[in-house]
């Protein structure tokens, strides 16, 4: 689904209008990018520009919208006009999705007229900021799985249908196997997943029944054996591969409460006195990626896992500081000097060095400089067209040989005490300090006749407070 026109904040509009207003629709540079890694974060994964590009190749004001900007927000007919025959007509430059990223690299740059690339603020931060979250929250996952099975299982509490779908998206890209949600499955032709619930075994009059049912509508399935006692749900799945003989097909366990540790070395010793040896064992149960390393250190024999709710709201770090910001405006860089919010000026492009197999460090250079390393940032949108597709699995191909390069303590659970490292080029360096010293020349040449007026005015007489 793309996103409406609607969907921005009041001051885009307020804002638009202004530029309008004044003969400001000279061509804009707005970068994003975030700040500051996340607590426990080493890497983001850059997600999410296939909905941008929908995004703003769809994008226009309904005429329902252009009714309730005049009603409601009471903006002027001739704005309004603007408004309805607005269609985005610039450029968009981004990472591949599937690409690691870092701190003040940018992720997404819009080249558009003012009106334009101002009104895409809101729902371009929206997309990248939430997918590429997720995708990273997902590498964890995986990463700590080491080579075992991920599912999402995080529909039921993600924060909205869209959001679910996203993350089972990004739990794909980033290596799951797959996603419990049908509807995510059809849209992004992803496998899914599914057996039964705990209310399935309650309906039965035994446990033993509910598998023998269950198991002849569905050989291959997986048996939920917690629902009143794990281990003995555990042998009742073995009476069952006996009442049925060669006719028993059951692939799998799944263990969805306790100590999963204690409780899938019970089964599995069980299991394989009974010489199913090939019956797996599938873990859920409030699970991420601390969790399911901690089983594994300790021997755990899970074959696979299934991950929901801390995955789906990624709940260790769920927000970035990330912005969409002005960089560039009528051809020339505009800067921030915010406290610890410096912007720098111009339209830029990131260099990524790779040597000996491994990614060694990024600059962030003018886009028409000339540096060492692969240029990052690539043509996804020109004049208004698409150009190519971000397609779900070139984007896992990409993010498994990104993962390949990235140096062995980044893909540490807990931050490195030596994070990638990311520069800036000298030339940005030296255009941020021209514009600085011309900003504060200007702003001194302002405020001295302001300083020298008020030097003739003698200071206030104030009461002798001992009178």
């Amino acid at each position: 689904m793309t996103a409406p026109a609607l969907f921005t904040d009041l001051y885009e509009l307020k804002m638009a209008q202004a530029y309008l207003a004044e003969g400001m629709n000279q061509t804009a540079v707005f970068e994003l990018a975030f700040r500051k890694m996340p607590a426990h974060r080493n890497y983001l994964v850059a997600a999410g520009i296939g909905d941008v590009v929908d995004d703003l190749l769809s994008f226009r004001f309904q005429e329902e919208d252009i009714e309730f900007l005049r009603q409601q927000m009471k903006f002027p007919e001739t704005f309004l006009r603007r408004l309805k025959d607005l269609r985005f007509s610039g450029d968009v430059f981004a990472l591949p999705e599937g690409t690691m990223f870092f701190p003040n690299e940018p992720a997404v740059q819009v080249v558009a007229p003012m009106v334009e690339a101002q009104l895409m603020e809101t729902l371009v931060l929206n997309r990248i900021h939430f997918q590429s979250l997720a995708a990273a929250k997902a590498a964890r996952v995986v990463q700590a799985a080491q080579g075992r099975a991920v599912v999402d299982f995080g529909s039921r509490r993600a924060h909205g249908i869209d959001a679910a779908l996203k993350v089972a998206r990004a739990t794909y890209l980033a290596g799951g196997v797959g996603t419990s949600n049908v509807l995510a499955a059809k849209t992004y032709s992803i496998p899914a997943f599914g057996t039964m619930a705990h209310s399935y075994i309650q309906a039965h009059e035994s446990e033993i029944a509910s598998f023998e049912a269950f198991a002849q509508l569905y050989p291959d399935t997986t048996l939920l054996v917690d629902t009143y006692d794990t281990l003995e749900g555990v042998r009742n799945v073995i009476e069952l591969s006996r009442k049925l003989g060669a006719r028993f097909r059951v692939s799998a366990i799944r263990l969805d409460s306790g100590d999963l540790g204690a409780l899938s070395r019970g089964a599995r010793d069980l299991l394989d006195q009974a010489g199913l040896h090939h019956v797996t064992i599938f873990a859920s149960s409030s699970l991420d990626e601390y969790e399911i390393q901690r089983l594994i250190a300790s021997g755990a024999p899970i074959d696979a896992f299934g991950v929901g709710t801390k995955l789906a709201v990624a709940d260790d770090a769920p927000f970035l500081d990330m912005a969409y910001k002005l960089v560039e405006y009528a051809g020339r860089g505009r800067l921030k000097l915010s406290s610890k919010k410096v912007l720098y000026p111009g339209r830029k492009q990131v260099f990524r060095q790779i040597a000996g197999g491994r990614m060694t460090g990024d600059v962030v250079g003018r886009c028409d400089e000339d540096l060492p390393g692969e240029r990052l940032l690539q043509a996804v949108m020109l004049q208004g067209q698409p150009v190519g597709a971000a397609r779900l699995e070139e984007s896992r191909q990409r993010f498994q040989t990104e993962l390949g390069l990235l140096p062995d303590r980044l893909r540490a659970l807990d931050a490195a005490a030596d994070p990638y490292p990311v520069c800036f080029s000298q030339s940005l360096q030296r255009d941020l300090e021209r514009l600085r010293a011309k900003l504060l020349r200007e702003q001194n040449e302002r405020t001295s006749p302001e300083r020298e007026r008020f030097a003739l005015i003698p200071p206030a007489q104030t009461a002798d407070p001992t009178s």
